[in-house]
């Protein structure tokens, strides 16, 4: 049995990088959805049923747990699809919680980099007027991301100007937090260390999903623990050309990623 993950493309191997390296005796498989990529940009109830189908062909492969590694597919399909299968499903959400814990002493904003898809849900907004009280949280949609990350364009002068470009409304000295609301994001943790202050953190979901993961299956007495990180790809569309490529974006994580 393998722990699947599932994004649009190749954004969800951030979160398979941390599995890997917390859970080394297990085996997995990570579907692109690469006929539909992005979702974040696109119409709800479009994004929608390309994940249910998506889930679906993974639902045919021995998987014990699934890992929805996308946030904007978590935000609209969780609850769908957990009433839908009986195996362990697991979503991201952006780690607000974790960014205003690091700030509260220091009194900083925390903002949050997501797609559009995701800031319009109200699971995103009921997230953030649950846990902040004090109004220190600020939204940035970064639709480009995807684009740059699926090209494996992530620390070039382009990817630089843009961040310099979207950022220069904020005023960074305000803020001790940045918060990666997309699976895709972490790739660019390189380039954005060039272009925030020191001060200011980054942070992603990874970790935290991973735990909850590593948490359930324990739970469940469903981690083999006699695996070797063997890894399938899929993809919706079987392009040979991007299976090589998520093996490229693993490796690239790696360097760029942690």
């Amino acid at each position: 049995m393998r722990i699947a993950f599932f994004d649009s493309g190749l954004g969800g191997i951030s979160v398979l990088h941390e599995a890997m390296k917390q859970l080394p005796q297990e085996d997995f498989l990570y579907f692109a959805d690469t006929l539909h990529v992005p979702y974040g940009t696109k119409p709800k109830d479009e994004v929608l049923g390309f994940v249910k189908k998506a889930v679906e062909t993974i639902s045919k492969e021995e998987v014990s747990a699934l890992v929805i590694a996308c946030n904007t597919a978590t935000s609209i399909a969780i609850s769908e699809l957990r009433g839908m299968y009986e195996m362990p499903i697991i979503g991201m959400e952006p780690a607000v919680k974790p960014a205003l814990a690091m700030n509260r002493s220091s009194g900083k904003r925390v903002l949050v980099f997501a797609t559009p898809l995701t800031l319009k849900q109200s699971k995103y907004r009921d997230l953030v007027s649950r846990i902040d009280d004090m109004g220190m949280v600020d939204s940035l949609p970064m639709p480009e991301l995807v684009e740059f990350c699926e090209q494996l364009n992530v620390n070039s002068r382009q990817v630089i100007d843009y961040f310099h470009s979207m950022l220069e409304p904020f005023d960074l000295s305000l803020y001790g937090t940045v918060v990666l609301g997309c699976t895709h994001y972490p790739f660019f943790r390189s380039a954005l260390r060039e272009v925030l202050p020191a001060h200011i953190q980054i942070v992603d979901g990874s970790a935290g999903t991973v735990n909850r993961l590593t948490q359930l299956l324990s739970d469940r007495d469903l981690l083999s623990g006699k695996g070797r990180s063997d890894l399938k790809w899929l993809c919706s569309n079987n392009d040979p050309v991007y299976l090589a490529k998520m093996a490229k974006a693993l490796e690239l994580f790696g360097v760029v990623g942690v």
